[in-house]
């Protein structure tokens, strides 16, 4: 397991954060999502033999924020 930051654009409240958290959680390989809607980003540990930055980036975008690996 690897845990890594991605910042966040678009989040709007502390319910755009928990609803990231849930989408990337759902993912197979990804043990924590912690995002935080103060700090506009999001701290992810996964797999990554099974999860890439990319299908984190893309998940985010998915729920409808953008996402750039820090």
């Amino acid at each position: 397991m690897i845990k890594k930051k991605f910042k966040i654009t678009g989040m709007h409240c502390t319910s755009c954060a928990m609803t990231i958290d849930m989408d990337l959680e759902d993912l197979e390989g990804v043990k924590a999502s912690d995002t935080s809607y103060a700090k506009m980003e999001t701290e992810v540990e996964f797999d990554p033999d099974k999860v890439t930055d990319n299908l984190v980036i893309e998940t985010i975008k998915k729920t409808g924020y953008s996402a750039i690996l820090e």
